[in-house]
């Protein structure tokens, strides 16, 4: 293993203490202000410069002794509206809101990274750029940092997530794509009001709206190749207003997640059809709007070659273990649009711990021995990268 494993086992305290401080102290999306307030401290001490991004983002830059290539390290630090029910000292003080992702300590993670740097500056050849991101969870965050040049002239860029597939120790990195895009639809359907009793004199809107619900699900089977995963769920409808009214209006919401772009707009223009084929069958109206959250996150080939290496120099040989890519979303894939990208899952699993939750539960926990295993291959990463 390399002596950076070594160099954030020495830091490993004060990982530890920047997470929990964090953990006790979660802010939502876009309004990470006290976290900031912290990020900037810990980077004044560390004389590494810095300029605010966005609503809450800190874009932070350290510059070798030799110029060369840039590198991008991302740590996303946004909490979520859950209410922990954790057992641990340092639970959240804020009523309703918890680091329920591992944010946290992906945050405190990329702090002991730039800390270890700081003291290498010296040797390297290159920038190394730390993008501490807001509002990862609302997909927004990513874009205010390319907005304010966050991604201007970086050669490659890398982050990681913890992952519940995963014990401590191990790592999961591979080429091609890891996590799929994500949309919001939303779709209305518009009819004429009347009585109960005698529906054909009104247009219904929740019978059409129902069928095309279950009809959703034939628009992946008959539509879709087999081979290219694509998840349609429709988490809600609304209509009608009381039993003996027949519903003028009855709204859908739906999450649609794909990887491949080609799938996705296939997908996007059946939905559309399919909702005004069924609306014409009963005479009334379809308006349907996409929403297009972010895009399906793609690992660069040669990168994710080069982050194994990384990998094993952290972990050890056999610890980059295969995952089924995954069909949640990431916003970190828009930076991977602006320079090549590699993403890494790390295992925090650890049942002695009671860290066997799955993201976003209320009782997340995680193994705090996967954060200095982070720490380090973010540095190794950007040390690989920019001497190449």
């Amino acid at each position: 293993m390399s002596n950076i494993l070594d160099k954030a086992k020495h830091i490993e305290g004060y990982i530890i203490n920047i997470r929990r401080d964090l953990h006790e102290n979660p802010e939502l999306s876009g309004q990470e202000f006290k976290t900031q307030e912290k990020i900037i401290k810990e980077l004044d001490k560390l004389r590494i410069s810095y300029k605010k991004a966005g609503n809450t983002s800190v874009i932070a830059t350290l510059k070798g002794r030799k110029t060369g290539k840039t590198v991008a390290l991302r740590a996303d630090m946004d909490a979520l509206p859950v209410n922990e029910e954790s057992d641990v000292e340092f639970k959240s003080k804020t009523p309703g809101v918890m680091h329920a992702c591992g944010h946290d300590s992906h945050t405190a993670m990329l702090l002991g990274a730039a800390r270890i740097l700081s003291e290498m500056k010296n040797e390297i050849s290159g920038e190394v750029r730390f993008l501490f991101q807001e509002a990862e969870e609302t997909f927004s965050g990513a874009k205010l940092i390319i907005q304010a040049g966050g991604m201007n002239g970086v050669d490659a860029c890398f982050g990681l997530h913890g992952n519940a597939e995963l014990k401590t120790g191990y790592v999961n990195i591979e080429p091609g794509y890891r996590m799929a895009s994500c949309d919001t639809i939303y779709v209305k359907f518009k009819g004429i009001s009347g009585h109960g009793s005698t529906p054909y004199l009104a247009k219904d809107t929740i019978h059409p709206a129902c069928i095309f619900v279950a009809d959703l699900q034939g628009i992946v089977t008959k539509n879709i190749n087999a081979q290219e995963p694509v998840v349609i769920s429709t988490g809600k409808i609304i209509g009608g207003t009381k039993a003996n009214i027949v519903s003028k209006y009855t709204e859908m919401e739906i999450s649609m997640r794909s990887f491949n772009p080609e799938v996705r707009e296939t997908t996007h223009k059946a939905i559309k059809r399919h909702a005004k084929a069924i609306a014409d069958a009963y005479e009334i109206n379809a308006d349907v709007r996409i929403e297009e959250s972010t895009i399906g996150l793609y690992n660069d080939e040669n990168l994710a070659v080069l982050a194994d290496k990384s990998a094993t120099k952290v972990f050890g040989e056999g610890k980059n273990t295969p995952i089924p890519k995954r069909m949640g979303s990431e916003d970190m894939s828009y930076f991977f649009k602006h320079s090549k990208g590699v993403y890494a899952f790390l295992g925090y699993w650890n049942e002695e711990k009671d860290a066997i939750y799955n993201l976003h539960n209320e009782k997340f926990k995680i193994d705090e021995d996967y954060m200095k295993y982070g720490t380090a291959l973010h540095v190794q990463f950007a040390l690989d990268f920019l001497s190449k």
